[in-house]
């Protein structure tokens, strides 16, 4: 009797530790779409309309992008292409609130701009300002450009250089300011 309930506690406690195991290896690789889907459920218990509905949509988006590129919808995207989309829901939204702002609708602005919100905790840390323009300045140099016109040139090989690290039109601000 002593022997089975000290196999009991030993079976136990090796359960216990496997759980915590696999639970903290678990979270040290999750993809950002196994992150959105564990804030659905997150958003679905606290009763988070609007958290829910926009994290959907952006699962959604990634079954779409999937499809778009003749793959099963059941795979799952890679994270880089995962952020591609987020990056394309965040451009849809600010374009959103742009014209929604134009036409004098605030209930919609403010809408979009909490959707914007929950998709940018999503979205990697952008390169400062700082740090983008000491880059195209020294691309500039390297590159011998002395004039606007070959400001193209120039911001394609920053953003080639910055690979998605910064937001373009940042990028296009910068560079106009050096010349």
């Amino acid at each position: 009797m002593v022997d089975s309930i000290g196999n009991y506690y030993i079976r136990v406690m090796f359960f216990k530790l496997s759980t915590i195991h696999k639970y903290l290896y678990n979270i040290k690789t999750m993809t950002t779409i196994e992150k959105i889907r564990e804030e659905v459920k997150k958003a679905m218990v606290a009763r988070d309309s609007l958290r829910l509905n926009t994290l959907r949509g952006l699962l959604s988006a990634f079954t779409n992008e999937l499809v778009a590129k003749k793959r099963r919808p059941t795979e799952e995207l890679p994270d880089e292409e995962a952020i591609e989309v987020i990056k394309r829901a965040v451009k849809q939204r600010k374009d959103s609130i742009e014209q929604f702002s134009k036409g004098g609708r605030g209930d919609l602005v403010e809408n979009e701009e909490a959707e914007l919100k929950i998709l940018s905790e999503f979205m990697p840390k952008m390169m400062p300002r700082e740090e983008i323009l000491k880059i195209a300045e020294a691309k500039k140099n390297e590159m011998g450009i002395a004039d606007k016109s070959k400001a193209g040139i120039l911001m394609g090989a920053v953003m080639r250089e910055l690979k998605g690290s910064a937001d373009g039109g940042e990028v296009k601000d910068v560079i106009d300011s050096i010349f």
